[in-house]
């Protein structure tokens, strides 16, 4: 009996140790050198300056409804915004009468509207749509040629109709690996840098590549003059600015002194989300978790992060809750940093600005959180 009760240990051992040595993992982690993390200095000094956040609940007809991920004031006047459930709900700028508008079967992440005034959706699972004022759903595309679309995240529609946008990884789609947090860890934690800002032009009904090489691409906005696009790279917390003109561009070749794309905003203390033009040529971005020590200390040990995924759940080094939104200025300035430590209005992806409110969205919220207009000047 003495010598069962060891040999059964170390039988357990030994099997613990094969399976988080050898057991099949979906990632292939490739080595990358992320900046040495600067923290929360210069212009991203410690603030509290998101706290006490108004609430507003997202509730309707007796359905509980949480994530205002993306909220945009329509030509309509009233304020849209997708949620974790699917659908698209609007609602007066008070957040009075609140309905769900529309349903799409997948899960929208960004949208604008175009000159008609149909809503083009960026969903993450079905490719880009156009829904109508009756909230009619019509795909507009889910390829590139004969290659799909897997992760569809935002999306901006331009002066002449064209419309830009991301997908964030054609290597884990949110459809086929449990939801988009879920495929936006995987992508992250591979470092394959698949994502890509791709454009549909309605006219021809055709869809490009103009440009690739993004590491989890997400958040797109574009320049005053429309003749660029800035876009959030969440997986190296850094924000790139690309010539709209430019197709098939890859960007892990592009040269500092480029005159086709550049990094405008580098090493961010967090991860960059969504991208969101505001008020005297504010563009707001969110910082949807801190940076974390022991993800970058992993960057350059593959094995760690294969690892990594044969652990529970609950071991993963996600990173602390920490509410956080920049404005900066086409030229890359920060303009405003506004910060909440306690992370009380959770994953924090932009802001909403209108001429009275700063609508502040997030990833999982139970409501739609805001602050008086007036917070920015204080």
């Amino acid at each position: 009996m003495r010598k069962t009760i060891p040999l059964s240990l170390a039988g357990m051992l030994l099997a613990a140790l094969l399976y988080l040595l050898t057991w099949p993992v979906p990632v292939d982690p490739v080595v990358w050198h992320p900046p040495s993390d600067a923290g929360y200095t210069g212009a991203f000094a410690p603030n509290e300056r998101l706290k006490g956040l108004n609430r507003i609940s997202l509730d309707h007809d007796g359905i509980k409804e949480e994530g205002p991920e993306h909220i945009v004031l329509g030509p309509d006047g009233l304020l849209y915004t997708t949620v974790a459930s699917g659908r698209i709900l609007r609602m007066q700028p008070d957040g009075t009468q609140v309905q769900s508008f529309a349903e799409t079967g997948g899960r929208v992440l960004g949208f604008d509207f175009d000159r008609a005034g149909n809503l083009i959706a960026a969903d993450s699972e079905r490719g880009l749509l156009s829904i109508d004022r009756a909230g009619v759903v019509t795909v507009l595309t889910d390829h590139v040629g004969s290659s799909p679309i897997q992760f569809t995240n935002s999306v901006i529609v331009a002066a002449d109709g064209r419309m830009y946008f991301t997908d964030a990884s054609t290597r884990f789609g949110a459809k086929q690996w449990g939801g988009t947090f879920e495929a936006s860890v995987l992508d992250i934690l591979e470092q394959s840098a698949t994502g890509r800002v791709l454009v549909y032009d309605p006219a021809s009904k055709t869809t490009e590549i103009v440009a690739k090489g993004m590491s989890f691409a997400n958040g797109i906005a574009l320049s005053s003059d429309g003749r660029n696009l800035f876009v959030a790279e969440t997986g190296r917390y850094r924000i790139w600015w690309i010539d709209a003109s430019v197709r098939d561009l890859n960007l892990s070749t592009v040269a500092a002194e480029s005159s086709q794309a550049g990094i405008l905003l580098d090493n961010l203390p967090g991860y960059p989300d969504n991208l969101m033009r505001g008020k005297k040529g504010r563009i707001w971005v969110g910082l949807v978790k801190p940076r974390n020590p022991t993800v970058d200390g992993m960057a350059e040990k593959p094995f760690l992060r294969r690892l990594t995924l044969r652990l529970p759940r609950s071991m993963w080094p996600v990173p602390v809750p920490y509410g956080h939104v920049v404005a900066f200025l086409e030229d890359g300035t920060i303009v405003a940093s506004l910060q909440d430590p306690t992370g009380a209005y959770p994953e924090t992806t932009a802001v909403t600005e209108t001429e009275d409110r700063l609508y502040i969205q997030s990833l999982h919220a139970p409501d739609l959180g805001w602050l008086p207009a007036e917070a920015l000047r204080r």
